[in-house]
């Protein structure tokens, strides 16, 4: 778009790895517990009551269980993405910040030597 400046690529840092590595899991954890929903689902529906009893009930519940653990930890991995991610765009401010503040202070230096040689 006009008016809008690119950024560089840049390289890839440690926290960017993390980052990345972290989604892929938070996305395989999400898999399993959508296709442990369809295997619960089919299970409670397909099994007649009276088949439901004993270990094969405790199975469904296991299951069920199963299904809300992995649903709760890709909620939590999403949120600690989100705030991994947060903190990497910090760190990235924080350090065009001190580039611009480095060469700032490299053109006051040789400003004063250039004066100072005058």
């Amino acid at each position: 778009m006009a008016g809008q400046t690119s950024t560089p690529p840049r390289n890839k840092t440690s926290l960017d790895r993390t980052l990345q590595k972290s989604e892929e899991v938070a996305a395989d954890v999400q898999r399993a517990s959508d296709n442990l929903a369809v295997v619960s689902t089919v299970l409670e529906q397909e099994l007649p009551d009276e088949i439901q009893v004993g270990e094969v009930a405790q199975a469904i519940e296991h299951t069920s269980q199963l299904e809300e653990k992995l649903a709760k930890s890709a909620e939590k991995l999403a949120e600690v993405n989100a705030a991994l991610s947060e903190e990497i765009e910090k760190r990235l401010e924080v350090t065009a910040e001190r580039d611009e503040s480095q060469a700032l202070a490299e053109k006051l230096k040789a400003k004063i030597q250039t004066n100072g040689s005058n």
